[in-house]
């Protein structure tokens, strides 16, 4: 008899977060490790919103428990913040606040899942989400996107992997971690084809503010209104915000859906932190002034990891629309020898790079196929730069 369930002992660990872990210890060992690995912000959580949670934690009515859905006027917040940032209307009682955006998105594949289910994944996806699907006793069915179409799939292609268990599309434009952006009709066209097939729509917006050049962030919600009762969003603070470590997230979607959704996360873990929650509210309903600063940063940084990436022979970085994310098709670095190494993966490749350079990049096995690799552009300048550079010094010299 297995000390583990089979259950979680399926479960792999998460490999953005085992990547940027790894890099941490090698660092405090003494080596001088740049990490490409999470996508982190590099920011400080802007000031308004730190003093918000200081005079939160001041404020005895914060030291008790709260609803488990969330603080109702954070959730009046959320709703408000939905119709100014994506256009789609709701009602706080429409919005459960989670402990980041990962429990959001358990909590929805737990709540529309029985076991068998499918759920349409485009790759490159965000490791996590074929996890939870698993965890819920659904099954991820994936569907790949590579370079030559810019990492974004097409109707043709969900279309191959429809069958009479497909239950769920799951959507995300921005995307991590390739950094692809859909373009509005590209949206409509994929939202009307899952509301044709009857599909629900579960959609991840936590990247929505982070476009670039004509690239803009299109809710699938919005722009296909026939999917009203079947379309979940998943959103949080973490990303926009430079709040990775408060640990808000929110799913909101149909009455019914939150309300059983809610049940699940009043045995789980009950409310969310107030003095997170409180924080979360200053940022949802403050300006957003820090987060235009932040995104002139990642996109000079965005055309500077590009440009030096695409100098490495072997390797193609196409250029990301949004989010933080440079994904990299390094096959033509594949096979070849390099200190009398020859790396067939891009996991070997990865492993290869964190040794040999120093620089700590996540391989394409964490989010589909091999043959590729992520690194994240949300570390500081000269990071950045140096690492690149290490990285070009090492690959330079495949044969």
């Amino acid at each position: 008899m297995s000390r583990i369930s089979r259950r979680i002992g399926a479960i792999s660990e998460s490999a953005t977060l085992a990547v940027d872990a790894k890099a941490k210890a090698l660092k405090a060992a003494g080596r001088p490790v740049i990490g490409f690995g999470a996508g982190e912000p590099d920011f400080p959580t802007p000031d308004y919103i730190v003093e918000a949670a200081v005079k939160a934690a001041q404020d005895p009515k914060n030291h008790r428990y709260s609803p488990a859905a969330g603080l109702p006027e954070l959730r009046e917040a959320i709703a408000t913040k939905t119709m100014r940032d994506s256009g789609y209307a709701l009602n706080a009682n429409q919005v459960l606040v989670t402990n980041g955006g990962k429990q959001a998105v358990y909590n929805t594949f737990a709540t529309l899942l029985d076991p068998g289910d499918e759920v349409i994944v485009p790759a490159p996806y965000w490791t996590t989400y074929p996890e939870a699907i698993q965890l819920a006793g659904g099954k991820a069915v994936s569907i790949f996107a590579g370079p030559e179409q810019g990492y974004k799939v097409t109707v043709e292609q969900l279309e191959s992997v429809l069958t009479e268990r497909t239950k769920v599309l799951l959507f995300v434009s921005p995307s991590n971690p390739t950094g692809a952006v859909y373009t509005p009709e590209q949206v409509r066209e994929i939202g009307q084809w899952a509301a044709s097939k009857g599909l629900w729509v579960v959609t991840d917006e936590i990247y929505e503010h982070l476009t670039y050049g004509d690239a803009s962030f299109s809710s699938i919600a919005t722009l296909v209104p026939e999917l009203e009762d079947r379309v979940v969003i998943l959103n949080g603070v973490a990303k926009t915000y430079a709040m990775t470590g408060w640990r808000v997230g929110w799913m909101a979607g149909p009455l019914d859906v939150i309300k059983a959704a809610t049940n699940l996360q009043s045995h789980a873990t009950s409310n969310v932190s107030n003095v997170s929650q409180r924080a979360a509210l200053a940022a949802v309903a403050g300006p957003l002034d820090a987060v235009n600063e932040m995104k002139v940063a990642f996109n000079r940084r965005r055309l500077a990891i590009v440009e030096s990436l695409n100098a490495i022979d072997g390797l193609h970085c196409p250029t990301p629309e949004g989010a933080f994310y440079a994904y990299s098709d390094v096959r033509g670095l594949l096979g070849r020898e390099i200190r009398g190494v020859v790396n067939n993966t891009s996991a070997e490749l990865a492993a290869f790079i964190l040794e040999h350079a120093e620089v700590a990049v996540v391989p394409g096995e964490a989010f589909g196929p091999s043959g590729y690799i992520r690194m994240s552009y949300a570390l500081g300048d000269a990071d950045l730069e140096e690492g690149v550079a290490r990285m070009a010094k090492l690959l330079d010299e495949a044969k």
